[in-house]
């Protein structure tokens, strides 16, 4: 098996001596090149073409969130933000995958070369995780402030409907994509996108301002109603409970499942428990296999269940784990999920 080629992108000598060290530290990686700014970076992408580029942001000459768009429309190459500016919640971290990026890490700006240690496994993984993606065409679906324009669709009754959502590397802009296909009374949706404490309320609040429907980030207690979307907080799973006849979610800490905490297996398992045949469950883009277990019980609980197809994911693991089990009833491109839901929805309602 060939060795992943990989780029660095960054202004600092120190950082790019010690993420070569790190990265040639693996048997299945090979450090291809190395460049100080965009304008290097962009002759090296030509000659070398790397499996993977780690890119900062803040480089002379040219920023790089402005150079990786560049690239995405030239030259696409699955791409690592490693950037002090990427911190929890901060409008860099957003424009970075809008602008493509499939993973972003925050660079240490305290001893630095003590801080990168730390780090050198978890950038290790993160490489070959991100070598293994597919890189789909970016699809802007809005700037967050300029409304999209109302889906003429709407829904005659969906009190009862419901819809949970998982996703992971690649559902952010997953997610706007098949939010843009839903009505102004969207069924009450519960999303649980993989993300650290702190961004997912960012995420929310620029969602919101998006789309005729509220989007929030979860809290314990909240009603679950047609119109809203709740997504849940990163560093809690979030569960659905039913109190007489409407629905509310609840938070909590309990272990990591699959490694991840907010996990989509939890709140389908939930869904499928209290909503049964009136929900549908989706899975979307990411790594791993949370969600396919979920989608599975509210499958066996007459749900009508979808996943996103291979060619449209940026990683199939999520789907592909939910599709092997059994646990899906179509397998659809993105910008087709939520039409599909809207006609199943529809035709339960006039059952």
């Amino acid at each position: 098996m060939s060795k992943i080629r990989v780029l660095i992108v960054d202004d600092s000598a120190v950082i790019r001596r010690l993420l070569e060290k790190f990265l040639t530290s693996s048997p299945d990686i090979e450090v291809v090149g190395s460049a100080a700014d965009p304008y290097i970076a962009r002759d090296k992408l030509v000659q070398l073409k790397p499996d993977v580029m780690t890119l900062d942001v803040e480089m002379p000459r040219m920023d790089g969130i402005s150079f990786l768009e560049k690239v995405m429309q030239h030259m696409p190459t699955r791409t690592i933000i490693f950037s002090s500016l990427a911190k929890t919640g901060s409008e860099t971290y957003f424009r970075a995958l809008e602008a493509g990026a499939i993973e972003i890490m925050e660079k240490p700006s305290i001893d630095v070369s003590q801080s990168m240690e730390n780090l050198a496994a978890e950038i290790v993984e993160k490489v070959k995780a991100v070598a293994r993606a597919r890189i789909s065409p970016i699809k802007k679906v809005a700037t967050p402030g300029i409304a999209v324009p109302k889906t003429s669709t709407s829904l005659a009754r969906t009190t009862h409907q419901l819809i949970a959502v998982a996703s992971s590397t690649g559902g952010t802009e997953a997610l706007k994509v098949f939010l843009s296909g839903m009505p102004a009374n969207i069924p009450g949706t519960l999303v649980v996108q993989h993300m650290p404490p702190g961004f997912t309320k960012s995420f929310a609040d620029n969602l919101n301002k998006m789309f005729p429907f509220e989007v929030k980030e979860a809290q314990e207690g909240d009603q679950v109603v047609p119109g809203r979307v709740l997504i849940a907080p990163g560093n809690f799973h979030m569960e659905l409970y039913r109190s007489g006849a409407y629905y509310h979610v609840k938070l909590h800490q309990e272990a990591p499942l699959h490694s991840v905490r907010p996990a989509a297996d939890y709140m389908m398992k939930s869904v499928a428990k209290y909503v049964g045949k009136n929900a549908c469950g989706v899975v979307l883009t990411g790594m791993g296999k949370d969600g396919a277990d979920g989608l599975l019980e509210m499958k066996k609980a007459g749900a009508y269940c979808v996943a996103q197809n291979e060619e449209t994911c940026v990683v199939y693991g999520m789907p592909q784990a939910a599709f092997n089990l059994g646990a899906t009833d179509k397998m659809l491109p993105l910008d087709k999920i939520a039409g599909d839901l809207i006609s199943k929805i529809q035709t339960k309602d006039a059952a």
